[in-house]
């Protein structure tokens, strides 16, 4: 009978705790499991989207192989509007810009360069499309243009590649100081086991560089 009673008690303790804080409990369980369900379903659509991408950017890869800039422009464009948030989205613009470049569509490449710029969140490909972007800009003689995409902040691994771009467009302007200057600079910043290095030495010796690059080569 005792343990009736206590077992009454403890039912009656469990019912009037329930009253107080039974539509708290019901609600944080619901706030769980929706979260719980919304967390899984983004995984899984993010996987989706990735499998997706994935298979886009390879059928892309091909056509740049096969040289076909049409196909590889209709690939980069269904995978940038499709899976732009995707890290597929910058390597495709990239890999499309390439592309157009080869095949003398200057307009298209630029534009696949500057949604890089704009859109991606990798500060690597943003320079990558940024230093390209100077290139393009100097093959069109648009110095100032090419000089202003170089004036931004750019990862340090990039250091040597974007004072080796200035310098061309500096001798591309006849500005001799500067590009002597900024071939200096891209041979102190570019790793001495990298291979582009002996072509801008050789660029540097070419306008008379000799004095600036037997200091840089120490």
């Amino acid at each position: 009978m005792a343990y009736d009673l206590e077992e009454q008690e403890q039912l009656d303790t469990l019912k009037a705790w329930w009253k107080q804080y039974g539509n708290l409990v019901t609600w944080l369980l619901i706030i769980c499991l929706t979260a719980f369900a919304g967390w899984t379903y983004w995984n899984n659509y993010q996987s989706g989207q990735a499998l997706q991408a994935s298979q886009l950017y390879e059928e892309l890869q091909k056509a740049a192989q096969a040289k076909d800039n049409a196909k590889v422009q209709r690939a980069a464009g269904d995978l940038i509007d499709k899976f732009g948030k995707t890290a597929y989205a910058p390597m495709a613009a990239l890999s499309a810009a390439k592309s157009a470049f080869d095949a003398n569509d200057l307009k298209a490449a630029k534009a696949r360069l500057q949604w890089v710029v704009d859109q991606s969140g990798s500060d690597e490909y943003k320079a990558l499309a940024g230093i390209r972007l100077a290139g393009i800009a100097l093959d069109e003689k648009a110095y100032d243009e090419g000089l202003k995409l170089l004036a931004g902040d750019f990862p340090a691994e990039f250091a040597g590649e974007v004072a080796d771009r200035k310098g061309d467009i500096y001798t591309a302007q006849n500005k001799m100081t500067e590009a002597r200057t900024a071939y200096q600079t891209a041979l102190e910043k570019t790793n001495e086991k990298n291979p582009g290095r002996q072509l801008i030495q050789l660029k540097l010796e070419a306008i008379g560089g000799t004095a600036a690059a037997k200091v840089a080569s120490k």
